[in-house]
């Protein structure tokens, strides 16, 4: 037995050393930005740091806790000086890091009061493959959003750097959610690239829907009262808000007839189940016939 045992433990204590010697290299903190609904957003600078879009990391704030690691995803992208995360405040670690981080008081909080932060990574993804495909599907549900904001940073990146050596030409964004109000720091986001777009002449190269799941009659009185208007009353976006969820055999029929003889990529950042009803649509939808069309399945679940 000890032969069995002893390998794996002496994985497991390398594995220790390098987490205990990132965790002592400095991260400074630039900048903490406080967003709607308890979301802070933690920008900071690393030595020696690289990163891809859509990867992770592991963030450990010794005033908190001195043993407790937790994952959070990159929400920057790699031509950004800084690499940033959100934190939603939904429990004792992060409300501690909240409090932390002075984001609790009124007055302006010095850069030098702020806590101490070791980090970890970055940990690959699937989303890291984004850029291999000429036309991509970015389906995410709740926070799985959050790394499709490195992704869409990245794109409009490269996209105004040098747009005719992308190879990424289309992206069709999904975004399913209960209550778009607590990732209002998204919305902004693609308020800023809708308009980056529309300037540029280029509307088309992003298509996005967001499909809101739950909502009240309350709620529902309003959207037709405000129907009408230029802006979605939810998001401030030009598109409109589509509520349910989205008919994925009508989306993916839709696409592969735009986009014949593609290789079109899926990537998925939500549950086991959304997965599964994902890559059944793709396998259905892919031609047997290699010149044909064809989904590549890709996921995080969470």
């Amino acid at each position: 037995t000890w032969k069995w045992v002893v390998g794996p433990m002496f994985l497991y204590l390398c594995e220790r050393l390098v987490r205990f010697w990132r965790s002592q290299q400095k991260v400074v903190i630039t900048k903490v930005v406080i967003h709607p609904f308890k979301t802070i957003e933690l920008q900071m600078m690393k030595k020696g740091f690289k990163m891809e879009v859509g990867q992770y990391i592991f963030v450990k704030c010794p005033a908190v806790s001195k043993l407790e690691w937790h994952p959070f995803t990159l929400t920057s992208a790699p031509e950004e000086d800084y690499f940033s995360i959100h934190v939603r405040i939904v429990g004792d670690w992060t409300e501690g890091l909240f409090n932390a981080c002075g984001c609790d008081k009124q007055e302006f909080q010095e850069a030098w009061k702020l806590p101490k932060i070791a980090v970890d990574g970055p940990f690959g993804t699937a989303s890291e493959d984004v850029f291999s495909y000429e036309t991509v599907m970015l389906v995410g549900a709740g926070i799985g959003v959050t790394p499709f904001a490195s992704v869409l940073k990245s794109v409009w990146y490269k996209y105004c750097h040098d747009a005719t050596n992308l190879k990424l030409k289309k992206i069709y964004f999904y975004w399913l959610c209960r209550d778009t109000h607590a990732f209002e720091w998204f919305a902004d986001l693609l308020q800023s690239l809708e308009a980056q777009m529309q300037e540029r002449n280029n509307a088309d190269f992003l298509s996005y829907n967001i499909y809101l799941t739950g909502w009240d009659e309350t709620q529902a009185t309003h959207f037709v009262v405000h129907h009408e208007e230029e802006k979605d009353v939810i998001t401030g976006l030009k598109q409109k808000t589509l509520y349910g969820r989205p008919n994925w055999e009508n989306e993916f029929k839709t696409i592969a007839e735009r986009h014949p003889g593609s290789r079109i990529g899926v990537f998925l950042c939500g549950p086991e189940g959304l997965a599964d009803t994902l890559n059944k649509q793709s396998i259905s939808n892919s031609d047997a016939d290699p010149r044909g069309v064809h989904f590549i399945f890709n996921k995080e679940n969470f």
